[in-house]
């Protein structure tokens, strides 16, 4: 019996098991899609909307099929909620007995040899710590010794090590003392605590699984690594796939900053007594980042100035001394030298590697360097990542990419061959003609222009009044962001929080239980946010998102596309990431209201705005800021 119709049947079985029950025509189609791409050995990229369903569309064909399966997503949230729900939902409701494991980075983990070495050898660090309190992140303000406690009593009763399952958030400094990265872990075979490893008990638990759920940056990892890191599997399914090509870019390259170097020195102190090699580490440390820093926010293009250069050559000679002295130590050295050994050795052969990577950056390749100008970072990476995937990707397994904002030419972009790809939209069930209305204030100023920042604010203002708060107004720079904030706080009774004022899980319950309250934020809040129901009536967009023309990657790739780059380049990055934040609106079938965006480009340019439009939810359009109001003011009332 074909695949599809046991997936049809397998579908109409789980959902028949929902609260809601609903049928949904886009998930149905999206599910016999998969199915079919899984026993056809064909790849499938399919657009699938808010509402559609989308992660049942690919789980039960991928568990019926039997086929191991690997999902990778791009937000915790939806790890959380294929983890935490989908999942357990199908075990108890399908009927294709599986197992499935969550793997992250190993991070993420406790790492039990480096908690007993803070805990109890580990002088230096103490000494360090004392009087520490947590970082300015808004995780905690608690002396990092405190936390340490903390962290060894959870130790002995947590069952993963992972970092998600704390209670409280620690700071950054404190689970850096107890967890360690993969530019550091020896591995478990040289690692006295290797046998209680709890990144290791999770990547056994993943070899066993039928279903593995990642983040799409462990999968680039995985792929960057020739496979190395994930079990061996049939199917690959990229959730949220629109950001896979940045995602892929930045695994696939090299990340070169003072603070390894630094980190290097500190962990060869804790076990060398040679205050030349420490200090020479250190003063490489200080001297890359000053050379940087002189470059901050540039890509340096052509060979490498000859101070970086000569930097890099002096900092690869003392890391290679460090290797030299650590090479001395007996592997079978007393209590927990030898582990630190091996992660001291772990961590200098890395940083040999990527400098002399950086030493001889192709043509092919983009180097810039960001950061904090105060901590900046080298950055290497490709320009076009087909060839990277071209090998690791197509040719290993059957590979489904779904988002609900798919960005035209993905396919092409990420290398592979259109012969063997389909491509489907299968829309979304929710009446957007009848819920949703898109208002364009095309009556405003350009948005580049001195005046655009009041009349924006007078704009929202008139807006949020009629929706009686109740607002995410999203952003493209933090300015634009705290001058709106400012100039509307002192004119507006309900609260208006920004995304600088609490952490986002925070900021986004307090967004969803004060029902008039309004959130304003940038970019990492134009996706991944979910708030259904009668707290968000109004998101506000102010202009169309078009990428910096000076950052760094993108601009390699308009070099590169040449004439073509505008519409090959910037505009499908605008009209997904617009579409994206246009889709905050309706989370569900009874949510309501206006998404209004205030650049007037959108109603005005005929270059482009149709490419746009098109690809945004097909909502009612106007330009009456009247029509709008008295669409915000109706969902108001029916709230109140």
């Amino acid at each position: 019996m074909p695949l599809a119709d046991d997936v049809v049947r397998a579908l109409e079985q789980v959902t028949g098991e929902l609260p809601a029950g609903e049928e949904r025509p886009g998930q149905q189609q999206m599910a016999v899609a998969v199915a079919e791409a899984i026993a056809g050995t064909r790849h499938l990229v399919v657009q699938a909307g808010t509402g559609t369903g989308k992660s049942l569309a690919y789980l039960v064909p991928a568990l019926v099929s039997g086929q191991t399966t690997v999902i990778a997503t791009a937000t915790k949230a939806l790890q959380d909620q294929l983890a935490g729900k989908d999942l357990p939902f199908l075990e108890a409701h399908l009927d294709h007995p599986f197992t499935f494991a969550v793997l992250k980075g190993r991070s993420n983990y406790l790492c039990l040899q480096r908690l007993h070495e803070a805990t109890t050898s580990d002088l230096q660090l103490g000494l360090d710590l004392a009087g520490a309190t947590g970082d300015r992140d808004g995780s905690t303000d608690r002396p990092v010794p405190a936390e340490l406690a903390d962290l060894v009593a959870w130790a002995k009763t947590t069952t993963t090590g992972d970092r998600a399952d704390l209670e409280q958030e620690p700071s950054v400094r404190a689970w850096a003392a107890v967890s360690v990265g993969p530019r550091e872990c020896p591995g478990a075979s040289r690692c006295p605590q290797g046998e209680q490893c709890f990144a290791e008990q999770a990547r056994t638990a993943a070899a066993k699984a039928d279903v593995i759920v990642v983040n799409t940056h462990l999968y680039g990892m995985h792929l960057a690594s020739g496979g190395g890191l994930l079990p061996e599997h049939d199917v690959v399914v990229i959730d949220e796939a629109h950001q896979l090509e940045d995602t892929i870019s930045a695994t696939a390259g090299i990340e070169l900053s003072p603070g390894r170097i630094a980190h290097l020195a500190r962990v060869t102190k804790a076990i060398i007594a040679d205050e030349k090699l420490i200090a020479d580490l250190e003063s490489s440390a200080d001297q890359i980042a000053d050379v940087l820093g002189e470059n901050h926010g540039r890509r340096l293009r052509g060979n490498l100035d000859a101070t970086l250069r000569a930097a890099l050559l002096q900092a690869r000679d003392r890391a290679d001394r460090a290797i030299a002295a650590l090479r001395k130590i007996d592997d079978q050295a007393p209590n927990d030298t030898a582990a630190r050994k091996q992660r001291a050795m772990k961590a200098a052969t890395a940083l040999v590697d990527d400098i002399d990577a950086t030493l001889e950056v192709r043509d092919t390749d983009v180097m810039w360097v960001e950061g904090f100008a105060d901590a900046p970072v080298l950055k290497v990476a490709p320009i076009d990542v087909a060839p990277v995937l071209e090998k690791s990707l197509w040719e290993q397994s059957t590979v489904i990419l779904t988002s609900a904002t798919i960005p035209p030419g993905l396919a092409s972009r990420l290398g592979v061959d259109l012969d063997t790809i389909d491509e489907l939209d299968v829309g979304s069930p929710f009446d957007y003609p009848t819920h949703g209305l898109l208002y364009c204030a095309a009556h405003l100023p350009d948005p580049r222009s001195a005046a655009f920042d009041e009349e924006l604010a007078r704009e929202l203002e008139a807006l949020m009044v009629a929706a009686g708060g109740r607002t995410l107004a999203l952003f493209t720079s933090y300015r634009a962001m705290n001058a709106a904030a400012d100039a509307l706080r002192p004119r507006l009774p309900w609260p208006i929080y920004t995304q600088n004022d609490f952490p986002k899980p925070v900021l986004l319950q307090k967004f969803t239980d004060e029902e008039e309250s309004s959130l304003f934020a940038t970019m990492s809040f134009w996706q991944g946010v979910d708030v259904p129901g009668p707290s968000l009536s109004l998101v506000a967009i102010d202009r169309i998102p078009f990428p910096r023309p000076d950052e760094p990657l993108l601009q390699a790739r308009r070099e590169q596309a040449r004439a073509d780059a505008f519409r090959t380049v910037d505009l499908p990055r605008a009209t997904t990431l617009l579409a994206q934040g246009a889709g905050r609106l309706i989370r569900r079938a009874t949510d309501s209201g206006v998404v209004a965006v205030f650049d007037p480009r959108l109603a005005t340019n005929a270059r482009y705005r149709w490419d746009i439009i098109n690809a945004l939810p097909p909502m009612k359009r106007t330009k009456s800021r009247e029509e709008a109001e008295i669409r915000l003011r109706a969902v108001r009332d029916r709230s109140d």
